[in-house]
């Protein structure tokens, strides 16, 4: 039994190999095409190496999206070659179920779909900013408009533009919210750089030559009700500069250049707590996006059980009408998945509704469809 597990999954993982190299290939070479001009005129020298690094990342992202059905293609490819030679015939003769024969095809359905999972939580979200960088954004002094907002402090971020790369805001002008406007209405400088969190200070913007409010470095640093700090100076700050000062803020550098790229590479622990904080005002769709993370591994497994079992009872041994039982069943589950979720983004549903419906619909459709495969 050990072969025939050995056999089959080999020829599983080969043509799930197959498969996502061509799909990457072709959205490679396509996006690259697009881009190329800017390509040529960001990397110069190192084209081949950018492009390499830049799309490197991109296809850990389009695994991400695709895993699911690509494991589903191939299955149907699998079994439908298996069944083309007559060798599901000779192991149903010799007592061999059509469960105990899946059986490896499916406990790695199963670990693709954990293996994206983790990727989604653990690796993503490492490289955040590589996967939302488009190719416009590749040259060192790459910009782009600020989008305006509040942060946790009430402190309305704003300035004249990002630069991406340096994860830097050019002429930056925040506006403090009445109970911290003790020195003046607004911190005005000429460049904020967002600064990570460090184990003796929060994360925030890191002001240089301050034009306001005047006389800022001589001043103590302003603290909440609480005692933490919201404003650092150099008065009472050793590691500022004398033209320095340092805004805490709970807005991320990301989340000002494109707040969807953020909250769709960022763990669910991420987007849990930014559901908390109020300078990120999270929605519907962000409740949406975290329950579809808690589903999709069930989702990618019912999908299996939607799609095989129709190749199965029917003992099919066309490869072409393997894949044509593939898109249908594709298709219609997708369409489904992507309405319940609109609705729920709408706010036509509960999030928990919109996203957890598909289940309530699919997994006893394929639980009904799958008996062929248990016997």
């Amino acid at each position: 039994m050990l072969l025939l597990d050995r056999y089959l999954l080999r020829q599983f993982l080969s043509v799930f190999a197959i498969a996502f190299c061509s799909l990457a290939g072709l959205y490679i070479v396509a996006d690259a095409l697009g881009h190329l001009e800017e390509f040529v005129t960001q990397a110069g020298d190192s084209l081949i190496a950018t492009m390499a690094e830049y799309y490197g990342y991109r296809t850990i992202a389009f695994f991400d999206r695709t895993s699911g059905i690509l494991t589903l293609i191939a299955a149907m490819f699998t079994l439908a070659s298996f069944q083309r030679h007559n060798e599901m015939t000779a192991v149903e003769a010799a007592g061999i179920s059509k469960w105990r024969t899946v059986r490896p095809i499916i406990l790695a359905v199963v670990a693709i779909s954990l293996f994206a999972a983790a990727s989604r939580e653990l690796v993503i979200p490492q490289f955040r900013d590589k996967f939302s960088r488009s190719a416009q954004d590749l040259a060192a002094d790459s910009t782009k408009r600020l989008a305006p907002r509040y942060d946790n402090n009430d402190v309305f971020i704003n300035g004249r533009q990002l630069r991406t790369n340096q994860q830097r805001i050019d002429d930056p002008t925040f506006r403090l919210p009445p109970e911290l406007a003790h020195y003046g209405r607004y911190l005005v400088g000429k460049t904020a750089t967002y600064q990570t969190a460090t184990d003796d200070r929060p994360a925030g913007f890191l002001f240089e030559n301050v034009s306001q409010p005047q006389s800022l470095p001589a001043k103590p640093s302003l603290r909440l009700a609480s005692g933490e700090p919201v404003l650092m100076t150099p008065h009472d700050t050793t590691w500022l500069k004398a033209n320095e000062c340092f805004l805490v803020s709970g807005v991320a550098f990301d989340q000002l250049v494109d707040a969807a790229s953020w909250r769709q590479y960022s763990s669910t622990a991420d987007l849990i707590a930014g559901l908390y904080n109020r300078s990120l005002d999270f929605g519907a769709d962000v409740r949406v996006t975290i329950h579809s993370r808690l589903v999709q591994p069930v989702l990618d497994v019912t999908l299996l059980f939607l799609g095989m079992p129709l190749l199965l009872r029917r003992g099919n041994r066309n490869v072409f009408l393997a894949i044509g039982l593939c898109l249908l069943v594709v298709i219609g589950f997708l369409l489904v998945v992507m309405s319940c979720q609109y609705l729920g983004t709408s706010i036509l549903v509960t999030p928990v509704m919109a996203v957890w419906a598909p289940l309530f619909v699919f997994v006893p459709l394929a639980a009904w469809i799958s008996e062929p495969v248990w016997e």
